[in-house]
């Protein structure tokens, strides 16, 4: 069916959902038509109308996550919840909150700061990502030392299926253990199972006060970096980062080209204060250090969100440089080799890194700007170093171009067939988010 067509038989038989035709985006994982449903109910009948009719649907939020994952240009339908957001309900005395799942993540932390409570993640560009996007792609930052990931903060779903029926996981309270977390098999799956309508989510109080302990480590000696990280972890210190940054990213942050530790605390003030001051006690030689206040804390971190590229942002230019984001997972102190690799590449591959990684939980994310033949390069080189240390590597935004050429999931795992036959189960005819995940899914 024609552009054209689609357009009309979808305005025709939905009248209240807004239609647009589409152009081509350079990251792909778009659609002929969108349309921008504002009730569950709306996005169940498009679904239901797809399934019916033999159409593809791409989701999305925000679009932050538009180069991640994904082989098609354009489906027939692109399913856009940007009018599909706002608070479900919250129970302040609970410390729960279900929200619909195209709210922008800044705007749902902005209400809840009000009640002095929050969600216990930090995903980039809070400002564009959605609640359901960020639990779709099980998104975490630096903070995953002291919050977890989205998996450790959802509840609850509703779901839309990809025969339009809503099925409900999880429930409304943090104490609910009966039969199968059915919640994890959606969170993390990049929309290939189901539309996620509405995400419950546990919540904690605001901290009392929070700063940031920079140290960074002049003569850039990685067995020093180890030293003070293992002494610090045997610690009984509670940060919520342990975050190292590689020097050229250090630069772009707090404007010294050296290895840098970002050490953040969240507690009340007399406790923040006590493992700052330890923190000094332990400072090995010929390292600097800056403590920030909770004003200087705040804006680093909201700094440091847009790090990356955004894919909502993102045009055609004609720009022939390329940029790439890698997550890689390790052993929590094969980060540091990681950084290493990374900072040795820029001169073999000739392209600029930014880099940094959690030396507690061992994820890394690596930016990569260059040539698209360096940048894939990098790419492969990053990924045989992870490997070799029996970690993995994925590519988190790529042109469409490229990620037709590479493998963005690194190839299929040895419990692939467990994935296959869930997707088979759920979407046969392959309707939601067609090749966005492992192995083509």
């Amino acid at each position: 069916m024609l552009t054209a067509e689609l357009a009309a038989e979808l305005k025709a038989m939905f009248p209240e959902i807004q239609v647009e035709e589409q152009d081509v985006h350079p990251l792909g994982n778009g659609g002929k038509v969108a349309v921008y449903p504002q009730s569950e109910e709306a996005i169940s009948k498009i679904v239901k109308y797809a399934h019916q009719n033999g159409k593809k649907i791409a989701i999305i939020g925000g679009g932050t996550k538009r180069g991640f994952g994904g082989l098609v240009e354009c489906a027939d339908i692109l399913l856009s919840l940007a009018n599909y957001s706002g608070i479900v309900e919250h129970a302040v005395a609970d410390m729960v909150v279900t929200v619909k799942s195209g709210t922008p993540f800044q705007q749902l932390q902005d209400y809840l700061a009000e009640y002095n409570q929050k969600v216990a993640l930090d995903p980039a560009w809070p400002q564009y990502a959605t609640v359901g996007g960020v639990i779709a792609a099980n998104e975490s930052g630096p903070k995953r030392l002291g919050y977890g990931s989205a998996r450790d903060s959802v509840i609850g779903l509703r779901t839309v299926y990809p025969d339009g029926t809503v099925i409900r996981s999880g429930g409304k309270v943090v104490k609910n253990v009966a039969g199968y977390d059915m919640n994890k098999l959606f969170i993390g799956s990049m929309g290939t199972l189901g539309i996620l309508s509405e995400v419950t989510i546990k919540l904690r109080p605001l901290p009392k006060y929070e700063s940031l302990v920079l140290l960074s480590f002049q003569t850039g000696d990685i067995d020093s970096i180890r030293s003070f990280a293992v002494q610090f972890l045997d610690s009984m210190m509670e940060p919520v980062c342990l975050e190292l940054l590689n020097p050229s990213l250090a630069e772009r942050l707090v404007g010294q080209r050296a290895y840098t530790l970002a050490i953040g605390f969240e507690d009340v003030e007399s406790a923040v204060h006590y493992q700052e001051e330890f923190v000094q006690r332990i400072q090995p030689p010929n390292t600097t250090i800056a403590i920030f206040s909770p004003q200087e804390a705040r804006s680093f971190w909201n700094t440091f969100y847009q790090i990356g590229p955004n894919g909502a942002n993102m045009k055609e230019d004609g720009n022939t440089v390329v940029e790439a984001v890698v997550k890689i997972g390790v052993v929590n102190l094969d980060v540091l080799h990681i950084l290493r690799e990374s900072e040795l590449l820029q001169d073999v591959c000739h392209v600029n890194i930014e880099a940094h990684g959690g030396l507690a939980h061992g994820l890394c994310q690596v930016y990569i700007k260059g040539a698209a033949e360096s940048v894939t390069a990098a790419i492969e080189q990053l990924r045989a170093t992870a490997v070799q240390r029996k970690g993995y590597a994925i590519v988190k935004h790529l042109p469409l171009s490229l990620r037709r050429t590479i493998d963005v999931w690194g190839g299929k795992p040895s419990y692939f067939f467990l994935l296959e036959g869930i997707k088979t189960k759920i979407d046969p005819n392959r309707i939601l988010n067609d090749q966005r995940f492992v192995g083509g899914i």
